[in-house]
């Protein structure tokens, strides 16, 4: 029991301790009001003038809906294997790139992103939006003082005069596709629930976030058009090269049965072979031929329906618009978190500054 009671009677004592030196902080703190509110007034100061050097942040959104597509079965499926015996496959074209998360990540890649500024600008088709990113950047005025050589890359090139060049081309645009990754460009679903994909673009310059938003989503978009099509599209080319080759050879095998009974036009009735043999030969050949090119007639245009229910491409909800949406920092906002920030700083600096004379003392 005597245990117990010293040991609240020594956590009484703690926290009376503990709220004594509290107080005696306060106190100390409140001595000093005129250094702090020094601070205060000069973080206001700081607040105001950032205020107006900072720049207001511009964001043009694209949000859009993917539509995957229909996969091409039912009907198509009992032609399946009359074109797979010459080679064809009518099986629906891959699309597992865009599903889920992929599709973000592709937003993201250095392949598209690339692609993107290596496009010209629309405002000035004489400049492309690389040109235009690093004159945001200021990198040029860097440049001019430590490297001017680099000065005199040509972006539009894709393969420029020599390999340290082409290096420095590169290197450039690696570094601006990381910075866009960290800074400009955000992608995301606003509710994970949805399909709904939303595409962020911020930038202190408006006409460069409105154009690179429209560039990248127009990469994206064709690189899916050609992603999801090809295996169709290359079925299309195959069968519409077999179609011609089979009705070439039907035309003359037509033409050579007309050609033999032109050649023949008395011919002696004890000899037909002469007129009969070949004439039914290309009869039967054209015959052939033409239940084969009736097959393979069908099967291009299933083929192209196929195609047309794999290429619905991105379907766009919202597009940028001029004047894009902006951000500022509010003066008031700016000064008074700017005030309050330097006078905690302040008071952070004189507890620990009496701190350091107590332990020297």
């Amino acid at each position: 029991m005597m245990d117990s009671a010293a040991n609240k009677s020594e956590q009484e004592i703690s926290l009376k301790d503990l709220f004594i030196n509290i107080k005696q902080w306060g106190v100390y703190l409140f001595s000093k009001w005129y250094i702090l509110l020094i601070a205060g007034f000069f973080g206001a100061g700081i607040g105001i003038l950032y205020s107006k050097v900072k720049k207001p942040i511009y964001t043009a959104t694209t949000t859009f809906v993917l539509e995957s597509g229909e996969n091409s079965g039912g009907g198509l499926s009992q032609y399946m294997g009359m074109a797979a015996m010459i080679g064809i496959d009518l099986s629906s074209g891959g699309g597992g790139i865009f599903q889920g998360d992929n599709l973000l990540e592709l937003y993201k890649s250095r392949k598209m992103i690339e692609a993107a500024l290596l496009r010209p600008s629309v405002s000035d088709s004489a400049q492309l939006l690389i040109d235009k990113y690093i004159d945001l950047s200021k990198t040029k005025e860097v440049w001019k003082e430590k490297t001017p050589g680099l000065l005199s890359i040509d972006f539009k090139l894709h393969h420029q005069k020599t390999p340290i060049i082409q290096r420095q081309r590169d290197s450039i645009l690696s570094k601006a596709v990381l910075e866009i990754n960290k800074n400009i460009l955000q992608v995301g679903k606003p509710d994970k629930k949805m399909s709904i994909i939303k595409i962020d673009v911020k930038s202190e310059n408006e006409v460069f976030a409105k154009e690179f938003n429209e560039a990248l989503v127009m990469e994206v978009n064709e690189f899916y058009i050609q992603t999801k099509t090809k295996k169709s599209l290359d079925n299309i080319v195959i069968l519409q090269h077999k179609t011609d080759s089979v009705r070439a050879v039907m035309n003359g095998a037509i033409s050579s049965a007309a050609i033999i009974v032109d050649a023949t036009p008395n011919l002696n009735l004890t000899k037909q072979a002469q007129r009969i043999v070949p004439s039914q030969r290309s009869q039967f050949s054209a015959e052939t031929n033409k239940a084969i090119l009736g097959q393979l007639v069908q099967n291009l245009e299933m083929s192209k329906m196929a195609l047309m229910k794999e290429a619905p491409l991105i379907q766009k909800v919202d597009e940028p618009i001029y004047p894009l949406s902006v951000e500022r920092i509010g003066k008031l906002k700016s000064v008074f978190f700017c005030s309050i920030f330097l006078t905690v700083l302040t008071a952070v600096f004189i507890v620990f500054r009496k701190i350091m004379f107590r332990v020297l003392d």
